[in-house]
């Protein structure tokens, strides 16, 4: 049996409105479907999110509201597309690569509910699994390296390669390299069932988040940590 990082998998970045993953919306979507040796397959989505792009935003993606106004999808099409497009992967047997996954799959799961949608929980019978995120596996198999640990980072550190600047699907490609990267380096990742890796990853979620909050209530005896992952619950309506 092929183990899971040679496989097919597909890669979802996100570029959206905010941090708040409650109210960000989505600007630019790709979904990266590669491995497996199979040629690579990048859908994009450009997205009118309906309310302004903040300049902050624009900064890093390069998309502004008038772009955005005059040539992206309505919001309900681009998030069907994306959805049916992310489950008939999972179908097929293709683990979801998201670096910092409860960010991105949070805005999904918000807006398909926003715009009155089946969120890709409602899709796939056993839930939104299995997911891969980079960042947990980094965290989990080196947990005391300084430094940040964003996706450039951690390509830099784990020498894999990135494409270049946003709106190119790179961010979603690189991820995926990562997420190869890190199974290839580490048997003990490398070789774990799907399930498997995907519940661990629950636990190392909470873990790690718990001891972070743990660090930051040195400075701030109110700062909460929220684990939940890969997606964080929300309630409808």
């Amino acid at each position: 049996m092929s183990s899971w990082h040679t496989t097919r998998m597909a890669a979802l970045h996100l570029h959206t409105t905010g941090l708040d993953p409650d109210t960000a919306r989505i600007v630019l979507a790709d979904v990266v479907l590669v491995g497996g040796s199979q040629p690579v397959n990048v859908r994009t989505w450009l997205v009118n999110p309906g309310v302004p792009i903040p300049e902050q935003a624009t900064r890093v993606h390069g998309i502004t509201t008038d772009q955005a106004a005059a040539n992206g999808e309505h919001p309900a099409a681009a998030l069907s597309a994306i959805t049916d497009h992310l489950t008939d992967a999972v179908q097929q047997g293709a683990p979801l690569v998201v670096f910092r996954a409860p960010y991105a799959l949070t805005v999904l799961d918000r807006e398909c509910r926003r715009h009155g949608l089946p969120t890709l929980d409602d899709r796939l019978a056993g839930g939104v699994r299995p997911v891969i995120d980079p960042l947990v596996l980094d965290k989990q198999t080196d947990r005391f390296r300084r430094g940040s640990r964003t996706l450039r980072d951690l390509c830099r550190h784990h020498q894999v390669r990135h494409d270049g600047d946003h709106g190119t699907a790179s961010d979603a490609v690189a991820a995926a390299r990562l997420a190869w990267r890190l199974g290839h380096a580490n048997p003990a990742l490398g070789e774990l069932p799907l399930d498997a890796l995907h519940d661990r990853q629950v636990a190392w979620s909470a873990e790690q988040a718990a001891s972070l909050q743990e660090h930051r209530r040195r400075s701030d005896p109110g700062a909460v940590i929220d684990g939940s992952w890969p997606v964080v619950p929300g309630r409808r309506g």
